[in-house]
């Protein structure tokens, strides 16, 4: 059987041949974007944006992180990032410290602000992910997160972590 000609019936009931319908990274990426902007769109009403969103839910209960950390675990370009702490610097919303090891590196804390900003949006964020999972009532959400976090884990290196 050639799988690239393997048919699938779309929920409507046509016969679907595009090879994207049945593609598992584009099946997961258009989940994950389709889940995304339902949120999104509780950020926009709070007037915040997606990437300051990222930043804010990435530093909440956790130590100090990295600029390169966040901007990873944020799916941002190291400049990208660089760009927005300073604009949520002049905010208010973060502050950059000395790393106590290595004076070359900074650390991005959250400020007292910033912990504001994010704490009913975090309310938010457990909320639609609650609405979400009891959508499949049959799925164990904690074996379907472990295999996302598998699934992230790239052969022969550790874990990396994403933000939504």
């Amino acid at each position: 059987m050639n799988i690239l000609r393997n048919q699938d019936h779309s929920m409507d009931g046509r016969t679907n041949s595009r090879f994207v319908d049945d593609y598992l990274l584009y099946l997961l990426a258009r989940a994950s974007h389709t889940l995304s902007a339902e949120f999104h769109a509780t950020l926009r009403r709070a007037g915040v944006s997606v990437p300051v969103w990222r930043v804010l839910a990435t530093l909440s209960g956790s130590t100090p992180e990295t600029v390169t950390g966040l901007a990873e675990a944020c799916l941002l370009q190291q400049p990208t990032m660089t760009k927005l702490l300073d604009r949520m610097v002049r905010d208010g919303l973060v502050q950059r410290l000395p790393d106590a090891r290595d004076r070359r590196v900074v650390r991005i804390e959250a400020t007292e602000r910033g912990q504001a900003l994010v704490q009913d949006l975090l309310v938010a964020a457990r909320q639609h992910e609650a609405q979400v999972l009891a959508r499949f009532p049959d799925m164990d959400p904690a074996a379907f997160k472990q295999l996302l976090r598998a699934m992230m884990t790239r052969p022969g290196r550790g874990r990396r972590a994403v933000a939504a």
